[in-house]
């Protein structure tokens, strides 16, 4: 245990973006969806743990080689957001498929996560993103808009 600031940079990092549904509601509903219970219970958990996990132990030895992804990542999500801002505030945006990318919003916190868990030398991170991956990515897979896409 020990406090990692880099680690709080990163959980607020993929976090404050989300704030921005408060201030701007989505004009479209977020799809709802039936996911089974006990997997949003993982989701919930894997969102707390990615949050608290990486800002309450400590860091190992830098490898700064694994920022850049997780910089790179985080620019995707970044944008997506710009997408859902711009594009009309519609909840279906922050489901849909990007490029290549199945639910981008889903998958690019997970990405940030793993490469932070090697940036800082941290296998708790990466237990925190594997529960976040697990819950995280067949819920939002569940609420995606199926056949449609937006670049």
């Amino acid at each position: 245990m020990g406090f990692s600031l880099w680690g709080l940079i990163v959980g607020l990092a993929v976090l404050a973006p989300n704030l921005l549904l408060l201030r701007f509601p989505p004009t479209v509903p977020i799809p709802a969806t039936r996911a089974p219970r006990p997997l949003i219970w993982l989701e919930r958990a894997g969102q707390a743990s990615c949050l608290v996990v990486p800002a309450i132990t400590a860091p190992g030895v830098p490898m700064w080689g694994w920022a850049i992804p997780a910089l790179v990542a985080l620019a995707g999500y970044y944008t997506l957001w710009g997408r859902y801002l711009l594009g009309g505030r519609d909840g279906t945006m922050l489901y849909q498929r990007w490029w290549w990318v199945p639910i981008p919003m889903a998958v690019f916190p997970v990405v940030v996560f793993f490469c932070a868990a090697a940036w800082l030398s941290n296998p708790w991170i990466a237990v925190a993103a594997v529960v976040l991956a697990a819950g995280h990515l067949p819920v939002s897979a569940m609420a995606a808009p199926a056949g449609r896409t937006r670049r």
